[in-house]
């Protein structure tokens, strides 16, 4: 029996959707990445990843959990 890696993801399980930024307040993606993410490679996963940061940032006091969503990033990136 063969095991396939697990995914990484920036989800937090908050799955709260900004109106303004139209971006989870948890992990920074669009609806469309979120439902797309399992059929993205790692490259195309790597570089929603990357612009995650700044998309938390721009949602300031909106975001749910900035330290943790930047931390849960930089693991996906494996930084």
């Amino acid at each position: 029996m063969s095991y396939s890696k697990p995914i990484k993801s920036p989800c937090l399980r908050v799955c709260a959707v900004d109106g303004c930024a139209n971006v989870c307040r948890g992990c920074g993606r669009t609806l469309k990445e979120i439902a797309g993410w399992g059929g993205l490679n790692d490259d195309e996963r790597d570089a929603v990843l990357r612009e995650l940061p700044a998309r938390i940032d721009a949602l300031g006091d909106r975001a749910s959990a900035r330290e943790e969503a930047l931390a849960k990033i930089r693991e996906a990136l494996g930084e």
